[in-house]
């Protein structure tokens, strides 16, 4: 008997197979974690390489946030792979069932998922800095003060929760099969890993013009008044040519990287939540519901007056990001 036909004998004998059966589909829409975790060796060995070459540099490197940023983003692969086929999964199979078209996997239709993905991150994207909702999840992956490989992994345990998926939800309505959405948004999170580093310069000028790089990358993380809520894109950077966003680095002014009211604290709970804290304390300061309520899609800098509970319409004011 083979070793596989073994191994599915001691399945079969559990009595845990039918269980396994049931669950399945409803974490069908995490098979992208399968490509996270093929790319993860990768991940781990450019990080290496990267940490050999600037380990010395303290402005660059901190073992210790190194560390940190990994578990922060173990913290959100944990609840993606845990509550998105419970939560995301059967809205996106609503939308699917329900689709305008009939749409089968070629060539052609690989490369409509690809751009239309792409599409929706830059739009979920440019949200997530100008939303105050989505904003208090995205907060802790600006919130590093160094930019790295390891910067990249520094993500919010409560994205799942926060709804960013919504954003993906017009593709699946259109007939493209949400399995693809999510390997198509996987494979986007692969490559933007490695355009978060101080180690490569400029690119060729047509990479730059049509794709996301480190140079774009690290203007879109720079705190600098001309770089903030600059550079959204995924993969490609021509949406942010499209739309206006787009700001290219400049030699003179280097990034200063991390947000304008920096977290004094180490702890992942305290990175995770603190904006959150800080939207709800907004929302429960004196003035009508509709005003109160404006805080979660209004921008991060939007206040209301403290007296009269008003809303203030206040131009981007960058020391309040």
């Amino acid at each position: 008997m083979a070793l596989y036909d073994m191994m599915l004998t001691v399945l079969e004998n559990s009595g845990l197979l039918p269980l396994w059966e049931a669950i399945a589909p409803w974490l069908a829409l995490d098979e992208r974690q399968l490509i996270f975790m093929i790319a993860t060796p990768a991940f781990i060995a450019v990080a290496l390489w990267e940490y050999l070459k600037i380990r010395h540099n303290p402005a660059l490197m901190d073992s210790r946030e190194a560390v940190r940023n990994f578990a922060l983003g173990a913290g959100y692969q944990g609840t993606e792979l845990l509550f998105a086929g419970v939560i995301a999964f059967p809205v996106y199979a609503l939308c699917y069932h329900y689709r305008l078209l009939d749409l089968e996997l070629n060539w052609l239709t690989a490369a409509l998922t690809f751009f239309g993905v792409d599409f929706c991150f830059y739009c979920m994207h440019r949200c997530s800095h100008r939303m105050r909702w989505f904003w208090a999840a995205h907060v802790v992956h600006h919130s590093s003060e160094r930019m790295n490989f390891s910067t990249a992994m520094r993500q919010n345990a409560t994205n799942i929760f926060n709804g960013m998926w919504i954003f993906y939800l017009p593709l699946a309505l259109i007939g493209f099969n949400p399995l693809w959405i999510g390997v198509a948004y996987a494979l986007s999170l692969v490559y933007q890993f490695f355009i978060h580093t101080t180690l490569v310069g400029r690119l060729p000028h047509w990479v730059e013009f049509v794709f996301n790089t480190p140079s774009h990358h690290r203007v879109h993380h720079g705190r600098n008044p001309g770089y903030i809520d600059r550079n959204y894109g995924g993969t490609l950077i021509v949406w942010d040519r499209l739309f206006g966003s787009f700001v290219a680095e400049d030699a003179n002014e280097p990034p200063e990287y991390g947000i304008t009211r920096p977290v004094r604290s180490n702890n992942l709970i305290v990175l995770w939540t603190h904006e959150y804290v800080d939207l709800f304390r907004a929302m429960v300061q004196p003035g009508t519901l509709g005003a109160r309520l404006s805080h979660l899609w209004r921008p991060p800098e939007w206040e209301r007056s403290e007296t009269s509970g008003d809303s203030l319409d206040c131009e981007t004011d960058n020391k309040k990001r």
